[in-house]
């Protein structure tokens, strides 16, 4: 009789202990999947700042453009002169006021124009830079916002005679720079070849690109104006974006244009 309750004993104590087991089991089973899930959750979120952690701001050199083409970072020859017709470019030596207020006047009516002919934003900073402050006739004859000579204007469809001078005439005198900008694009595609030859003439800067066997404006070598020509514009293009970082303190509201 005793053997014969000793063996239901036995299986029940070996079926009481596996279950203890299990249950002591079961909750470190699911702590460690835990732990897991949340190891996984970790490494998700730090792979997706750990681009953000790195970014670092860009220096000032890296954030000027002409066109979206920019300078050549690490020459430090054009840092420095960049940075020297920055320094020039300052409220109390440009009269930025006045700039600003030709910029009000003149930017809603130039830049649908050169969108229009699908030619950059920046190029309206030309308009500033070259005749920003006279509005007069230069001493070789050009005339106008856009500064054209008599032949170019022609050229382009503007009537220039005795009685009427249409290089004066603000948006006339857009549409005709936009056909001669565009068309300088045609050969040199680079926008700022092209801002550079508006100033010495396409064909001219045409010949230098040749006799160099270089078509990198900041790497040619150019008559002192014309060498200086794309960083003036670029220039402009920061009083007239960031006025207060060069001086000029009165709210940018007044500007009634596009910065972009």
């Amino acid at each position: 009789m005793l053997k014969k309750h000793i063996v239901p004993f036995s299986v029940v104590a070996t079926l009481f202990i596996l279950a203890k087991v299990f249950t002591y089991q079961m909750p470190l089973t699911k702590k460690s999947l835990f732990k897991e899930e949340k190891l996984s959750s970790t490494i998700t979120k730090t792979d997706s700042t750990k681009v953000e952690d790195v970014a670092k701001p860009l220096t000032l050199m890296a954030q000027l453009n002409f066109a979206d083409e920019t300078l050549p970072l690490g020459d430090k020859r054009v840092e420095r002169k960049m940075r020297k017709i920055l320094a020039a470019h300052t409220y109390k030596n440009t009269q930025t006021n006045l700039l600003h207020q030709k910029a009000a006047k003149w930017f809603p009516i130039i830049e649908p124009i050169l969108a229009a002919y699908g030619i950059p934003n920046d190029f309206k900073y030309l308009a500033l830079v070259e005749s920003g402050m006279t509005e007069g006739t230069s001493p070789k004859g050009a005339a106008g916002i856009w500064q054209f000579m008599p032949g170019t204007a022609r050229t382009y469809g503007l009537r220039v005679n005795g009685n009427v001078d249409e290089r004066y005439n603000l948006r006339k005198s857009t549409i005709a720079a936009c056909k001669y900008i565009k068309e300088m694009y045609k050969g040199l595609e680079s926008w700022t070849l092209v801002a550079a030859a508006y100033n010495v003439g396409d064909g001219r800067l045409r010949k230098q690109i040749n006799n160099q066997n270089q078509d990198n404006y900041y790497k040619m070598k150019l008559n002192r104006e014309t060498g200086g020509y794309v960083y003036k514009v670029i220039s402009m293009k920061q009083i007239m974006e960031h006025p207060k970082r060069y001086g000029y303190n009165k709210p940018r509201v007044l500007l009634a244009y596009n910065g972009g």
